[in-house]
């Protein structure tokens, strides 16, 4: 096939959140852009998040929301693109929006108001698409970059890497911008997955089987992290806000606590429980706190059973303390098939945080996922595509 040759200002490559909102800004500054994706359906990731509303950002967003090797990478691009700026562009879209909890922002309606938004934000500013056909080269020259597909030999000043990581491998992800990345000799922070269930193995797999759908309230935390939200058991493990958060500050081999009734102090509660009323069983006791499938599993877990009056108070005590730190140790996780976001990516070593370019590789940028900045569950990883893909749309 003879190959069509195309001059332009930019080539972005990934046409998601930092991919589209780059292109969008770029090209309004009067750049021809070149927006490059190898699907054909296009931003697979905004259209499924938020359980399909899209939480697009997070109001109270800031760097401590974000893991990455060095921890005031994110700051400049934080503060020069806000959620309350993105907030604005989807109020002159009129998208009505809600805030569920904790600064997390999700359309009312679905996500595919703020895709249909970003699609027409890079419509209106002429950016040029090429959608379907994966790169088949990159070659740097003196001028600039040369990206080449089966059909066409797009040539650009500059270009920039918006891939993303390998998370959900199902709608199109790919290790293509850690390659990038290495033909140029960037160093990589080991990706792995974020955002994701831990699973299990034997007797605590069979546990959380049979409670496969029951989600209570608890803190799980570990050496690196706290969160206190949703735990939810699965026919694999553990899932639910609080799994999430902290699988990315988990590391395999580990155990992880959960407190299941934080706001108590169980072991002087039992005892004082059984002051009061000795007469009640010990599984009715803990189901005043828990549902009762999971009070009357972990009772049958420890051997308890009886009325409190029967149990000796060091027993009780040692209960208590395994209600407030149980210990629970996952086999691994459920990997990229589920995970929300990948750990790790570019060093950010590599790049400047005022506008992601490649500090030795002049013009060329990485945004978004690709780049090693993951921030926890509840918008933070789409405001850091928004003000990543700002920052570098800025300098193009």
């Amino acid at each position: 096939m003879v190959q069509k040759k195309t001059k332009c200002d930019v080539v972005i490559i990934g046409a998601g959140a930092a991919g589209m909102f780059c292109a969008a800004n770029s090209a309004a500054r009067g750049r021809r852009v070149v927006l490059i994706d190898h699907r054909e359906r296009i931003a697979e990731k905004i259209r499924i998040s938020g359980g399909g509303r899209c939480n697009f950002t997070n109001i109270y967003c800031d760097a401590d929301n974000f893991i990455s090797q060095n921890p005031h990478f994110v700051k400049s691009a934080l503060s020069n693109f806000t959620p309350y700026d993105f907030i604005d562009l989807v109020k002159e879209y009129k998208i009505s929006f809600q805030e569920k909890k904790l600064g997390q922002l999700f359309c009312d309606d679905s996500a595919q108001q703020i895709i249909d938004m970003l699609i027409d934000k890079c419509r209106k500013a002429n950016v040029l698409n090429h959608f379907g056909e994966p790169i088949e080269a990159i070659q740097k020259t003196d001028s600039g970059f040369i990206v080449v597909t089966q059909s066409t030999k797009f040539e650009a000043e500059k270009l920039v890497v918006a891939t993303g990581g390998l998370s959900i491998p199902k709608i199109g992800a790919t290790g293509f911008g850690y390659q990038i990345a290495e033909q140029f000799n960037l160093n990589i922070i080991p990706p792995r997955a974020g955002l994701v269930p831990l699973t299990f193995t034997d007797r605590m797999k069979s546990f959380c089987q049979s409670l496969t759908g029951l989600s209570v309230s608890a803190q799980l935390f570990n050496e690196r992290a706290a969160f206190s939200e949703g735990l939810l058991f699965t026919h694999r493990g553990l899932s639910g806000p609080s799994i999430l958060q902290l699988s990315s500050y988990w590391q395999e081999g580990e155990a992880v606590s959960v407190n299941l009734i934080p706001h108590h102090d169980m072991a002087a509660l039992l005892i004082e429980e059984k002051i009061k009323s000795g007469r009640m069983e010990i599984q009715s006791c803990l189901a005043k706190f828990l549902p009762k499938r999971l009070a009357s599993g972990l009772c049958d877990m420890q051997g308890l059973q009886g009325k409190l009056s029967d149990l000796a108070d060091a027993r009780l005590a040692d209960f208590g303390r395994l209600v407030n730190g149980w210990q629970v140790k996952p086999n691994g996780s459920e990997g990229y098939r589920t995970a929300e976001v990948t750990l790790g990516g570019v060093s950010t070593d590599m790049l400047s945080s005022k506008d992601m370019q490649v500090t030795s590789v002049p013009g060329l940028y990485f945004i978004g996922e690709v780049v090693d900045v993951t921030g926890h569950l509840g918008g933070h990883n789409f405001q850091w595509a928004w003000a990543s893909a700002y920052a570098a749309a800025k300098t193009l």
